[in-house]
This record gives structure tokens, sequence and C-alpha cells, in this order.
């Protein structure tokens, strides 16, 4: 009854809003068209809004859950017209906070102890609340400052029947709506989903606060609180409590005297050293969630909060979208066409001319502003609104790294208009391409690999042997299986003569390298005797190989 009262909720609110003026009623088949004219919403009077506020009211009129969908929702221009977008990032989470008593319940439950012998005190008025818990202050026993972050009660429940209804809507827009299968909806719901799931478990954000302090322990760039796990579970999490101006008071920052050109810079290169180098970064990175430490105001210091949200890229996402950005630095329109089909973004038989002469027309008007004057993230919803065209589809590993960059490039400006985003960045990811493919990325893969390599190299003649025999049993007739045997050992030998020359070739970079890095000779130095016996005998079986 409940998921009932639920729907016809969100029925009225659809009807209230006149959002079926948003749907492709065209293209929806026969009987759902009829019932959609023959709708009640019709007797409604259209608000006198624009359509993007429409959207925006009927959200925050449904609760926190469509809220934050609408605040995930408000990046993506690849799927929302402008004017949408840009209402929907005025979306509030204004949200009531729950009982003290509530809070104190679920902390004694999931802590196995009263509230009174847990904290020297505890604050009952929450500090903060929002869409899916709310935090308090408190003393632990010891005299530290924390902060104590409670789930909000049920609010798992009423995600599952809020997301059950969502999926439904996606589904009916990608089966109905021409535009369906290029954008995915479900795809959208489904990343949306498992980034809402993340944030109700306290324990996994705790675990991402622990990891993004120690990829930055003892840094110049930003402060990351640590965790008090015998106090964490997964509706709790005590956090070491912050101190700092919040980012959005420029005011504040300005009255203390912080240099807010450095204070722009640092934020890109956190952003940048998190993508590529951490591979780890956090992706909810809004005014709300950071504070600066202007201690040293010449030398100042992010502090971050909240870490439900992370985002990660594989090694290829990451050397494709460097290889991306450092094509478009240096105008470079051609391999920037070709490295979106390389990668799949676009399809295979993309006109590389018609893509790189497209993606031209954009580029070019915006390079001949001043750097300081050009948006990077305005460019690159541009750039996906020409990709529309070509039929690149959404990248969903991409899609928490593009809000994140326009959260990083808003609040850099917001501090120091004159940020350049583009001349910061360029100098990070020449450095990253330089390590990643230059000696120093060859001795890291082969002190990754190599022991793995050698492990395996005894067990490939058995497994060659055993898939030959495999076809010459199964095979249809004498003279196919003789044929394909054939190919089959001259493929052999030529991938045994090219594996053969590889290690050579390989061994000899690693020894020319050993000879001329330091990181590589002290990485020589500290081996044990054991791997250099391996790779003696490998040697020897390469060497007898060659003969």
């Amino acid at each position: 009854m409940t998921r009932l009262q639920r729907l016809f909720r969100i029925s009225w609110v659809f009807c209230r809003y006149r959002l079926d003026t948003f749907l492709p009623l065209a293209e929806l088949p026969g009987p759902l068209k009829v019932i959609f004219l023959l709708a009640p919403w019709h007797f409604f009077p259209q608000p006198k809004l624009s359509r993007g506020d429409r959207l925006r009211l009927a959200l925050e009129e449904l609760g926190p859950v469509f809220v934050k969908f609408g605040q995930i929702l408000s990046t993506r221009r690849d799927l929302l017209p402008d004017d949408m977008a840009e209402s929907l990032k005025n979306l509030q989470d204004r949200v009531p906070p729950f009982s003290s008593d509530a809070a104190r319940t679920i902390i004694e439950t999931s802590l196995g102890a009263p509230v009174s012998e847990l904290f020297e005190t505890f604050g009952a008025d929450p500090m903060a609340s929002a869409s899916v818990a709310q935090v308090h202050a408190a003393t632990l026993p010891n005299g530290q400052s924390v902060v104590v972050k409670v789930l909000r009660p049920g609010i798992d429940k009423v995600i599952r029947q809020d997301l059950a209804l969502m999926y439904l809507m996606a589904g009916l827009l990608e089966k109905y709506w021409t535009e369906g299968k290029r954008l995915h909806p479900v795809d959208v719901v489904a990343d949306y989903d498992s980034t809402i799931h993340d944030e109700l478990d306290l324990q996994r954000e705790a675990a991402n606060a622990s990891q993004l302090r120690r990829n930055f322990e003892g840094s110049s760039l930003i402060y990351i609180p640590f965790i008090n796990w015998d106090y964490t579970r997964k509706s709790v999490m005590v956090m070491e409590r912050i101190h700092g101006t919040p980012i959005a008071d420029v005011a504040a920052l300005k009255a203390a005297g912080v240099n807010l050109k450095v204070l722009a810079e640092k934020g890109v290169e956190i952003f940048f050293t998190q993508v590529f180098r951490d591979s780890f970064f956090h992706a909810d990175m809004h005014p709300g969630n950071i504070f600066v430490d202007a201690s040293n105001p010449a030398d100042p210091k992010y502090i971050a909060i909240d870490f439900g949200i992370v985002g990660t890229l594989a090694p290829d996402d990451q050397s494709y979208l460097a290889r991306n950005l450092l094509a478009f630095f240096r105008r470079d329109y051609r391999q920037v066409a070709q490295l979106h089909i390389q990668s799949g973004w676009v399809p295979p038989d993309t006109r590389v001319n018609e893509f790189e002469a497209a993606i031209r027309t954009v580029c070019e008007p915006i390079f001949e502003k001043p750097l300081k004057d050009i948006s990077f993230g305005h460019f690159l919803l541009r750039l996906f609104q020409t990709a529309r065209r070509f039929n690149m589809e959404v990248q969903p590993q991409l899609v928490l790294l593009q809000k994140t960059l326009l959260n990083v490039e808003g609040l850099g400006r917001q501090l120091y208009p004159d940020l350049d985003l583009w001349s910061t960045a360029q100098p990070f990811l020449e450095t990253w391409m330089r390590k990643r493919i230059g000696p120093s990325g060859l001795i890291k893969s082969l002190q990754t690999h190599l022991p793995a390599w050698l492990e395996q190299s005894p067990e490939m003649p058995q497994l060659v042997h055993d898939a030959l025999l495999q076809l010459r049993n199964a095979g249809p007739t004498e003279k196919q299986n003789q044929d394909t045997l054939a190919l089959l050992r001259e493929q052999q030998r030529k991938t045994d003569r090219r594996w053969r020359r590889g290690i050579i070739a390989v061994a000899l970079i690693a020894a020319a390298a050993i000879g001329t890095l330091p990181e590589a000779r002290a990485w020589a130095e500290s081996a044990p005797l054991w791997s250099w016996a391996l790779l003696a005998g490998a040697g020897a079986l390469v060497v007898r190989g060659s003969g």
C-alpha cells in the first residue's frame, strides 16, 4: 500500500507541473498515446513557469532522492537541454533533521553501548542535515572533538521504492524514445542506484576517506580528516572534527588574506593528481564539502569532507583521456577524432575527416579567446553536443569525472576569476604521460608484471599442446585438421620469435635504465636474489629457444 501511495504522490506532482509536456508523445505506441491524451492532467492549467523551473520544483516536492538525482542530472548536458540543466543547478537539498532521540537509538544499536558511555558530550541539535544522513558534534572520552554521522532512519526503504519507479520510467524512455538507445537512461539510473547505495554504507565512506588520507599523507595541497574505526559501523561514522573557512565564503577568505590564485590552482592540481596519479578521486566536490585552512594565507590548504561518492578510472580510460586533453591543447583535432574512435566512444564506422571538421568547428572559436576566458566545462558541453551528431554514446565511467571537473572549475573561477585551468593542467598531463611511457614507467611495469610473466611462462607450451590436441580430436576432416594444425604451428613459431625478441629488447632497455636511472638502480639493488635467479633462467630459455 505504501508503494501505491508513493506512486500516487508522484503522479499527482507529475500532473501538477505538467511534466507530460516533456514526453515524446508522437513516438509512443498507439495505446500509450491514447492513455496520455485522455489523462487527467490535461484538466490542470500549465504553470506559467519555464520547463526547467517546473522540473526543478517537481523534484524538490518529491523529496531528497529525486533532488539528489536532479543534482546529478544538472551536470549531464549531453542528456538535457541547457535551459533545463541550468535550472536544475539551483536544486537545494534542504532536508529537515530527524529527531535527536532517533539518532541516539541508531548510535546505541550500532555501537552496542549508551551514548553517555560512548561520548563525553553529544550535541542534541544536528550540525547539518542532508538527504541520507545528519551530523552531530561530540567529544570522545579522551577529550578529542569529533563529528558523528548518522543515517536517516528508513531511508533505504524510500530509496528502493523511488529507484523502482525511476527504472520503470527510464525503461519506457529507452524503449520508445528515439534518443533512448544512444543516451542509455536505464544505465544513468543504474549509475545513480550504485551511487546512492554507496552513500547508505558509512563504512564504505569511511574506507574512502582513509584511502584519500593515505594518498595525500603529508601533502600541502589537501587535508583529509581521520576516521575513528572503533566507532564506525554501516549506519554510524565518527570522524575527526575539522575547523576551516567554507570555500564558498570568498569574503571571509579575502579578509583572512588568503592567496586566492594559489588556492584556485591548488584545486586544479588536486583534481588531476587524484585522477591520473591515484585513479581515485573525490567525486562530490561541491562547495558544501570543501573548507580552507587559512592558517598560512600565502599557502592555503584544502580540507575535504563527505566521501560517500568517489570515482575511479581504468588505465585505458586514463590514457585516452590524457591523450585527448593534450591533443586539444595542441589543436590536433585529427588525433582527437581518432582517439574517440579507437576508444569506442563513437561508432567504428565514423568518418574521421567529418568528425575532425566538426571538432575543429567547435574548438577554433574558443582557442581564439585568451586562455583565461575559456571555460573548460562549457567547452566540454559544446563538444558533447557536437558528438551527438556522430552517435557518441554516454560513457558511464566518465560521468563522475565530468561532474567533478565542472565543480572544480566552478570553484576555481569563483575564487579567482582569471583561473587558467588549461595552462595549469597541461604541464601536469605532459609530465604524467612522460612518466607513463618513459623509462621509469617501463621499470615500474616490469616490476609489477615480470614475476607473473615468469610464473606463467612454463605453462604456455602445455596450454598450446592441449589446444592443438583438442582441435585435432574435434575437427571435421583430416585435411582440414592438418591445415589448421599447420597454420597454428606457424603462428606459434612467429609468436615465439616475437616473444623472444620482445624479452631481449625489454632486457636491453631495462639494463640501460638500470644504468642511468637512480630509482631503477635502487630497485635492482633491493630486488631479492630469487627474482634474479628466475630472470637468469628465463633469459637462458630465451637464448636457447632463439637458437
